[in-house]
């Protein structure tokens, strides 16, 4: 066990008569989890007791009083499933003082956070608590009042709360000075970690700021929600670079931000205030998850990650966000088999190592109570039983706690996370009630692990100067300013209607938006006009709450295509600042510069806002599939398609064996056109060479122009057909061009009888 810590006093007139003790700065928090995320309409972190059934190890702490004598006790508790008029207060637990019981069983009374009254105890100068879980079935404790003073209650308005917890803490009444930086990133998320690094590449002063103790967001250990969406696509392939980095694992992503010296990363810091005026955030006030402690930092430009749009929304923002019809959250989770001792081995149970031990004993089984407060699912269907599965899952036990166990379709993702994540608690534990005492199966089994912290899909949506629409997709509709490509389809979540009988209000299984009308041809760009707000000048936004509609968020939300977003927004960041301008700035006047660094690697750095971008030693540049052919090992020019100017739209990157560098990309469009620009080191006569995959569905009659010496000149390629001039390359004849003078190949779709396969052009002199 952790030493045992003496919480100290601060002297003030308050202390004198009244001690808080903050759940979350217990000395040992045991098996006790911090919850954040309902901080905004609650007021403060709170512990939880997430055994999934089994009682978790108590939280302790010591605290020296004022005085010995009679002291009443409050606890700041709810009864968790009293906002369904559940039966039976699953989250009870008790408060040991001194080792002993209080009369007072805590979490049983009260749908909404309130001071339980605990009575009155008799303390010496020095005390010891604990909280004492008594379920395992996800009891809560935001903090503990010891009064001397029997006529006192702790208040319960939020406002009045909030002060009094700062002065019976201790805490300054203005908060810390966290310091000025050039872009200030809330939200530590794929999306919010990637506007940091990519803006710190380009030599800004970056703060990262993440109300978790680790990064990742959904990706992260917490949630573990598989991260989505196809990166590095054409004509920009390097957008996805620093994706790539950071999508491996919490540890990897540490890495990352910790070797990027102008990025100050604050964790456990929860943006709860916004100081904004005349339409520009001046700084953002961030809580200590733990300490409570405050601290004010200041920006030039800030970015939203948050996926609740908490930073805009604070900010006077404009944005949507929808009543009902809403895409819910998920907690995923799945059982174990404890009779297999490698799955024991790999299980993160709350008590690990009592079922260890009870498995080597051969101790195997597994019973579980009944949950009367849970959803009662005794006679009904859900994804896992009686060979019931939902969206292609697997049947039994892989039916279960996968993300379409999904929670909140009619409430407010941002206010009400508490309430739905609780539903999904109550839907996964009467599952497996149902599955263990009604159907009596797996007995062997029990919940192995299950995410406390909601993996939400939707929220706000603030409002740039584009907002777009699901038919963009759909229709192909092509943006000046594309700037990431979105590959997921139009994935709009719903209540299934084969388990939400008779569970309206509550439903917790969904199914996902598929066929034609939802899906749309290759990659499609989003404008970068649709990440920045429309009102407030200084704010990007990256993640689930960019400005998109409620149908269009289903593509643009998984978790690479917003690292993607974060990408671009901090190259935009940098030329906000390099050129002294603002977000909407940057499309008016820096498109083609923005366009440019789009164009760049994710790994090379800036010395200096004025310096050159460089690869740093020891750094690579990304690949995409890593066994092409070198372009190096190619006599002559060879221009590859990364390099190609591309219109239309691109599809790729291809896996036929033989192309050339990282891949290529192909298209269906009539409209697309690929031109490859090169300059002859003197003038001459090259034979022009085309690189191409054959394959039954290419273009049987390819267009191809070459600008010459001596104008344009035509040729047609077959590709249904191998290329037969060596290394994938067919030839296109030979031309005489000049130094000095332009010259380029261009592929025109249009009328080209099949998909056009764009790889690589080589030009080689003919001696």
């Amino acid at each position: 066990m952790k030493p045992i810590l003496i919480l100290l006093l601060t002297l003030c007139p308050l202390a004198a008569q009244t001690v808080l003790l903050e759940a979350e700065q217990f000395a040992d928090l045991g098996g006790w989890d911090l919850d954040q995320q309902s901080m905004d309409t609650m007021g403060s972190p709170y512990m939880l007791a997430h055994g999934l059934g089994v009682p978790v190890r108590d939280a302790v702490t010591s605290v020296k009083l004022p005085r010995a004598g009679t002291w009443h006790l409050w606890a700041r508790t709810r009864d968790w499933v009293a906002p369904w008029k559940a039966p039976g207060a699953p989250g009870r637990f008790q408060i040991l003082v001194d080792g002993r019981p209080l009369a007072t069983t805590f979490g049983t009374e009260g749908a909404d956070w309130h001071w339980q009254d605990g009575g009155t105890v008799a303390l010496g100068a020095e005390a010891r608590l604990a909280l004492h879980d008594l379920t395992g079935f996800e009891g809560r404790c935001d903090a503990v009042v010891l009064s001397a003073d029997q006529g006192f209650v702790p208040p319960e308005v939020k406002e009045a709360l909030a002060t009094w917890r700062r002065t019976a803490l201790g805490l300054p009444a203005q908060p810390d000075d966290g310091g000025s930086y050039d872009l200030v990133v809330v939200g530590g998320g794929l999306a919010g970690i990637a506007a940091a690094v990519s803006a710190a590449r380009q030599g800004l002063r970056v703060a990262l700021i993440g109300d978790r103790p680790v990064l990742g967001g959904n990706a992260s250990r917490e949630v573990r929600v598989g991260p989505a969406g196809r990166t590095n696509r054409p004509p920009w392939r390097h957008v996805g670079d620093i994706v790539k980095e950071i999508d491996a694992n919490d540890a990897q992503r540490a890495a990352v931000v910790a070797a990027e010296p102008r990025i100050t990363l604050l964790l456990e810091q929860h943006v709860n205030a916004v100081e904004a005026r005349a339409g520009r955030v001046e700084a953002v006030i961030a809580q200590h998850i733990r300490s409570a402690r405050r601290v004010r930092v200041r920006g030039r430009l800030f970015a939203d990650c948050t996926g609740d749009g908490t930073v805009g929304y604070l900010a006077g923002a404009d944005y949507e966000v929808n009543k009902e019809s809403v895409m819910g959250s998920t907690n995923l989770w799945w059982p174990i088999d404890q009779s297999d001792p490698a799955q024991v081995l790999r299980c993160e149970c709350k008590d690990k190592e009592a079922l260890t031990v009870a498995v080597q004993q051969g101790q195997v089984a597994a019973p579980f109570p009944r949950c009367p407060w849970a959803i009662d699912l005794s006679d009904k269907p859900f994804p896992g039983r009686a060979g019931r599965v939902s969206q292609g899952s697997p049947s039994g036990l892989g039916s279960l706690g996968g993300w379409f166990w999904e929670s909140g379709f009619n409430r407010d993702q941002a206010t009400e996370t508490e309430y739905i994540r609780d539903n999904n608690f109550r839907a996964m534990y009467g599952a497996w009630d149902a599955l263990k005492n009604v159907d009596h199966l797996y007995p062997n089994h029990r919940l192995g692990w299950a995410a406390y912290i909601a993996g939400k899909r939707e929220s706000r949506r603030l409002l740039g100067d584009v907002q777009v629409q699901a038919d963009d997709f759909r229709t192909g509709k092509v943006y000046p300013d594309a700037s990431f490509p979105c590959t997921w389809p139009i994935d709009v979540h719903t209540p299934s209607p084969d388990y939400n009988q008779g569970q309206q209000g509550t439903e917790f299984i969904s199914v996902c938006t598929g066929g034609k009308d939802y899906t749309y041809e290759g990659a499609y760009w989003v404008p970068y006009r649709a990440l920045y707000s429309r009102n407030i000048a200084n704010l990007f936004m990256a993640g689930r709450d960019i400005s998109v509609t409620h149908e269009a968020l289903g593509a643009v939300r998984v978790m690479r295509t917003t690292g993607m977003m974060g990408e671009v927004v901090g190259r935009a960041a940098y030329l906000c600042v390099r050129h002294d301008t603002t977000p909407r700035g940057v499309y008016e006047t820096q498109l083609e510069g923005l366009k440019g660094l789009l164009q760049q690697p994710g790994a090379l750095r800036r010395t200096t806002l004025d310096d050159a971008l460089t690869l740093p030693p020891g750094a690579k540049i990304q690949t995409f599939f890593g066994t092409g052919i070198d372009p190096a090992s190619l006599p002559g020019i060879v221009v590859d398609d990364l390099q190609a100017e591309l219109t239309g739209k691109w599809s790729g990157t291809g896996g036929l064996e033989g192309y050339v560098n990282d891949g290529y990309v192909f298209t269906s469009d009539a409209t697309a056109t690929a031109r490859f620009r090169f300059d002859v080191p003197q003038s001459g006569t090259y034979e022009v060479r085309l690189a191409w995959r054959p394959h039954e569905n290419r273009a049987k009659a390819l267009p191809v122009t070459i600008l010459t010496a001596e104008g344009e000149r035509q040729a047609t390629v077959d590709q249904t057909k191998a290329a037969t001039a060596g290394r994938g390359f067919g030839s296109l004849g030979r031309f005489r061009f000049e130094a000095g003078r332009p010259a380029w190949v261009l592929l025109t779709a249009a009328g080209a009888q099949g998909m056009v396969h764009c790889d690589a052009v080589q030009v080689h002199a003919v001696k």
